[in-house]
C-alpha cells in the first residue's frame, strides 16, 4: 500500500512514501518544520526544516527544474553546462559554498526578502504568506517543501572551489 502526500505547491509533485518505510522516513516526510514555526535569525537558520538529510543529487535535481526551484531562470551555475538559458538578474551560484554556510543558505532559500530585503525580487520559498495576487490553487502552500529546500542546500554546498 502506498500513501501520497502533497509537498509542493508548484507543479504538483506527488511524493509516495512506501507503508513499510522506516520510521524515521515517514517522520521526515510527514512532521517538516511547518513554515509559520521557522525562525531567521541574523541571516540564518540553524535547524534542518526536515529530520532527512539533504540529498546533493535531488537538489541539483530541484535546482534545474523550471517547474520547481527554477533557480536557473535567474542565477548562471557553470555546473550545469548543458541546461539552457541561465539567467542573469541574480548572483552566480559558482562558488556558492564558499560564500555562504548551510544555515545562511536556508534562510535565503525559506525567505530572502528577511536576508537581503525588500528589494530583492528572489521568491520565498517556504513561506505560505506571499502576497496579495496569488492564484487560489496556491494559498497557504509553499514553492518548495522542506525536503526540497534541504537539497538544494546539500546540492549548493557541493559548490566549492
Amino acid at each position: 500500500m502506498r500513501k501520497a502526500i502533497y509537498i509542493s505547491a508548484v507543479g504538483s509533485l506527488l511524493l509516495s512514501a512506501a507503508a513499510s518505510a522506516p520510521l524515521s522516513v515517514k517522520r521526515a516526510i510527514a512532521n517538516p518544520v511547518q513554515p509559520d514555526k521557522v525562525k531567521i535569525v541574523d541571516g540564518e537558520i540553524k535547524s534542518p526544516l526536515t529530520s532527512k538529510a539533504g540529498d546533493p543529487q535531488k537538489g541539483r535535481t530541484w535546482f534545474a527544474n523550471r517547474k520547481f526551484g527554477n533557480c536557473l531562470a535567474c542565477h548562471v551555475n557553470k555546473d550545469m553546462p548543458a541546461e539552457q538559458f541561465h539567467g542573469e538578474i541574480g548572483p552566480s551560484i559558482d562558488e556558492i559554498a564558499t560564500r555562504y554556510s548551510a544555515s545562511q543558505l536556508r534562510a535565503i532559500l525559506v525567505d530572502a526578502k528577511s536576508v537581503f530585503g525588500m528589494q530583492t525580487i528572489m521568491p520565498a520559498f517556504y513561506k505560505v504568506d506571499t502576497g496579495k495576487r496569488v492564484a487560489k490553487k496556491f494559498k497557504g502552500k509553499t514553492i518548495l517543501s522542506g525536503q526540497q529546500i534541504e537539497d538544494i542546500i546539500a546540492y549548493l554546498q557541493t559548490l566549492k572551489k
